[in-house]
């Protein structure tokens, strides 16, 4: 196993136990608002500050991105780092607020803007998913495949469902139309999970818009290095900057991405 991907399994597991240990005693919970529908809490904030802590302790030549804290020990000129972490403390707050046990820890390294190596720590069902570019994708050291679904009508899909108003309304008629076109969709309210099953062969394809790029880089690597596709809505690899992703089987990529265009 690669010195960074275990670092990273160190940082996201230590950020496990902490929600665990909050989860016991949820009423505690100090939440704040970031924006609609958009909460946060003390554990996220101390979830991010220990993996940052563990993380810059093994590198400290690298930089952060992280969903709380914004850009961490950056460049002081601001160029791009060589090595650059995204984080996602704990995705599924509004889960993990009104003790639905459906988030997870997400953490992937950029090197020189390839995402190298990616965690994802599910804390309720201590499934760690693991993937280095080139090496595969493992949950829980066994190696996952996606599905091999074939047919849209026959699919099961995980979707980030853009709302009817708003700056992803003009999206919601095409999204809202998977529900009939396709086996069925599910919203956990977890996109760093519902990417992660794909790669597992869980869901057979997942849809979303707006999302970040720490919501995105460690599990669209776990599908790809499962055997999938990942792109953005015209099918190009923009998807990190965008937001707006696809990931699926490979016969199901081209269909969804038909569907959506």
């Amino acid at each position: 196993m690669h010195p960074m991907l275990n670092t990273a399994i160190k940082a996201a597991r230590r950020a496990g136990n902490i929600i665990t240990r909050a989860s016991i005693d949820a009423e505690r919970l100090q939440i704040t608002r970031k924006g609609a529908r958009d909460f946060v809490t003390d554990v996220d904030v101390a979830c991010e500050a220990a993996i940052i802590d563990i993380l810059h302790t093994a590198y400290p030549e690298h930089a952060f991105t992280g969903e709380e804290s914004g850009r961490v020990h950056w460049p002081a000129d601001d160029r791009v780092p060589e090595f650059e972490w995204l984080i996602d403390p704990l995705d599924g707050t509004t889960n993990f607020i009104h003790g639905m046990p459906i988030y997870a820890v997400s953490v992937a390294v950029k090197q020189r803007g390839q995402i190298a190596h990616a965690v994802i720590y599910d804390p309720t069902r201590n499934e760690l998913f693991t993937a280095s570019r080139g090496a595969g994708a493992f949950l829980n050291d066994r190696r996952i495949r996606v599905s091999g679904c074939l047919r849209l009508p026959e699919a099961l899909l995980g979707a980030r469902w853009p709302g009817s108003a708003g700056p992803d309304g003009h999206a919601s008629t095409r999204f809202k139309a998977l529900s009939s076109d396709s086996g069925g969709v599910r919203r956990t309210g977890s996109s760093v999970l519902d990417i992660a099953y794909v790669a597992a062969g869980r869901l057979d394809g997942f849809c979303g818009v707006n999302l970040k790029p720490w919501d995105l880089a460690a599990a669209c690597l776990m599908v790809t290095e499962a055997g999938g596709l990942v792109g953005d809505l015209s099918g190009e690899q923009g998807w990190l900057d965008s937001g707006d992703v696809i990931a699926a089987s490979p016969k199901l990529f081209p269909q969804l991405l038909n569907h959506l265009k």
